[in-house]
């Protein structure tokens, strides 16, 4: 099935030739000038990837990748006239899958496109566990309803997760009390054995903190605690 690219950028020139390096590589693509026209052209086409300028007019492509976050867990491969490691870091930590700066090569543009949907395809595949709900008092996982509920002082409370997301947390309460280094839930959670882009997993996780409401509390306890220099583990209550 042939592939489609949504590219967001307003330089008609370089629209015009994205347009012609995918589509002579054989993809399907589609351009938008702005930000709001690129969520539109997101939620009627559904694309395989999104490259997504950071320099767009109105929306910029920050607030695009938020939005975009909201809807889907679609691969952004974000683009940059500026070689900043602030910006790099910036989009890594708002839910972007991988970072190219301008002037860059046709041959690596594809590269990095093509390594982007082989480990979409590959981590699309639904959560296997033979346990179809997890439940220990400060989280309960529906995984055939891919749903969560966390424990509140109040009750329990539902959580939206993207896909990445959802298989982060899954793979963490399996593992319980053990700590994953960050190769290995690239790994487990991206399906990316080479270990390439390992910000991706630290800003997964405070994103997923964050959504869960164990980003602070009160008592000082981390549900999901980084241990320093190996990667991240699960704490189960006492």
């Amino acid at each position: 099935m042939t592939k489609k690219v949504l590219a967001v950028e307003d330089e008609p020139d370089i629209l015009l030739a994205l347009r012609l390096v995918f589509e002579r590589a054989g993809y399907e693509f589609i351009g938008s000038s702005d930000g709001r026209g690129g969520l539109r052209v997101l939620h009627e086409e559904k694309p395989d990837l999104v490259l997504l300028d950071i320099g767009l007019p109105g929306m910029d492509g920050w607030t695009v990748l938020e939005r975009i976050r909201d809807l889907a867990d679609v691969p952004v491969l974000m683009i940059s006239a500026h070689g900043q490691e602030s910006d790099k870091v910036r989009g890594l930590r708002a839910g972007a899958d991988d970072y190219v700066t301008k002037p860059f090569t046709n041959n690596e543009l594809l590269a990095r496109v093509e390594a982007l949907l082989r480990r979409a395809g590959r981590s699309g595949r639904a959560t296997e566990d033979t346990e179809a709900t997890y439940v220990d008092g400060q989280v309960r996982i529906d995984r055939k309803a891919r749903a969560v509920h966390v424990t509140t002082a109040v009750g329990e409370r539902e959580v939206e997760l993207t896909n990445i997301e959802f298989r982060l947390l899954n793979v963490l309460v399996k593992h319980a009390d053990a700590v994953l280094s960050v190769r290995q839930l690239l790994s487990l959670v991206w399906d990316d054995p080479t270990g390439l882009s390992p910000e991706r997993v630290k800003f997964a996780v405070l994103r997923l903190r964050r959504k869960l409401g164990w980003d602070q509390t009160d008592s000082g306890h981390m549900s999901i605690r980084a241990v320093r220099g190996v990667g991240y583990r699960y704490d189960r209550p006492r």
